[in-house]
């Protein structure tokens, strides 16, 4: 049996790099045409060739979106376009018109078509329709339940992708309008102002629609026995701290269930890790139940700040046992920390000296950005993209 695939977003270069060294199996970005993630920094055509090599050279894949919905206007250069793309070496194409589906497969075979969520795909027929069509997978709406997916896979037969964890829009994905209407951004054309996240001004009080985030951590191996072909994490824009946390997390998720040795503890760890990473609630969205207010913000929020995340390892010096890190948040003397590391390897120590830039000995270190030295002597691979989270801390409130 093959093992279901991890998809991870990749926004950049870096991106794509570190999510495939803590464990995706393909990454999905854009370009600087086409694609849903105006504001990301997305990928020239020289740095999406860099990162193909990359990916390949791993056994991974690349697949590009060209989903946005394309009025007459971009038509001009879009298929000089597509053949700068795929002579960088992508494996797949993302895409919502349903133009491109015929074109893209009569001149690029070895390229597959996959078929975006925001086409808002909910039943067997469409499916049906657009297998026909030579799609090669479809990216399911994300409004769907676990009993609609696996009717959809047992009728078509269809290579199936499903989003599991990070944002939910609170409209059908692919439909909104929200965005437009209210600040002259169009969502369905890359430029989404998340206008669902805003808080509006009543009589009494503040009022949001905003969307709780989606987590099926919990259901990784109902999903596996199903039949889903892929596992799709959302968030070109998120920082590297969260994509190698979320990804390393689903990895071992799927790694346990594959070697038979998932438990209730396990998936519990990795649970309270994926909480701690983002700021916002999570829950299942449509896949256990029918959502409701409870997967929703309705009258405000109160989110915990991620302050986890201390620093990203830039070298380790073996022979004076320090670690090297780029700072993003305080720590001191005393704090348990967790070092882990891109080849799954980690470790838990109490931090017992640190160092300013300087080498001098410092308690605290409290200036984001800067550079500083943690003492630990280990015999683990600190490879390039480890890192270092907290382990035990008191909770900082914010109220939104």
């Amino acid at each position: 049996m093959d093992k279901i695939e991890l998809l991870s977003p990749a926004g950049d270069l870096e991106r794509l790099k570190v999510t495939l060294l803590y464990g995706a199996d393909a990454v999905y970005l854009g370009g600087e045409k086409y694609g849903l993630r105006a504001n990301a920094v997305n990928f020239t055509i020289e740095e999406l060739k860099e990162g193909c090599i990359f990916a390949h050279k791993l056994g991974k894949k690349v697949y590009f979106t060209l989903n946005i919905v394309f009025h007459n206007n971009d038509m001009d250069g879009v298929y000089d376009y597509i053949k700068e793309v795929v002579d960088c070496g992508i494996d797949a194409f993302i895409v919502s018109d349903p133009f491109l589906i015929k074109y893209i497969k009569n001149n690029y075979k070895n390229v597959e078509v996959h078929l975006s969520t925001q086409n808002s795909t909910t039943n067997y027929k469409t499916v049906e329709y657009f297998k026909n069509e030579g799609v090669d997978r479809v990216v399911l709406a994300r409004e769907l339940s676990k009993g609609e997916i696996e009717e959809i896979i047992k009728k078509t037969n269809m290579d199936i992708e499903i989003f599991i964890h990070g944002a939910m829009c609170t409209c059908f994905s692919g439909r909104c309008a929200l965005s437009n209407y209210v600040t002259n951004r169009d969502a369905n054309r890359g430029g989404c102002s998340q206008v669902c996240r805003f808080n509006f001004k009543t009589e009494n009080e503040d009022f949001t629609m905003a969307t709780k985030d989606l987590n099926l951590a919990r259901h990784i191996k109902e999903i596996i026995e199903i039949g889903v072909k892929s596992l799709k994490v959302e968030g070109r824009m998120r920082s590297l701290y969260y994509l190698a946390t979320v990804i390393g997390s689903y990895r071992k998720i799927i790694d346990n269930y594959y070697n038979n040795t998932l438990s209730e503890a396990m998936i519990r760890k990795e649970i309270d890790i994926l909480s701690r990473v983002a700021n916002r609630e999570t829950s299942t969205q449509y896949f256990t139940k029918k959502a409701d207010y409870n997967d929703q913000y309705y009258t405000g929020r109160c989110e915990i700040s991620n302050q986890d995340y201390l620093g990203q390892v830039i070298s380790y010096d073996k022979n004076n046992k320090l670690i090297k890190i780029y700072e993003r948040n305080y720590f001191k003397l005393g704090d348990q920390v967790e070092l882990f590391t891109p080849d799954k390897d980690s470790i838990i120590f109490n931090i017992t000296k640190i160092l300013d830039d300087d080498k001098k000995e410092v308690d605290i270190a409290r200036h984001p950005d800067n550079i500083y030295y943690i003492y630990l002597d280990t015999n683990i691979n600190i490879a390039t993209y480890s890192m270092i989270r907290l382990i035990k801390k008191a909770d900082i409130i914010i109220n939104i």
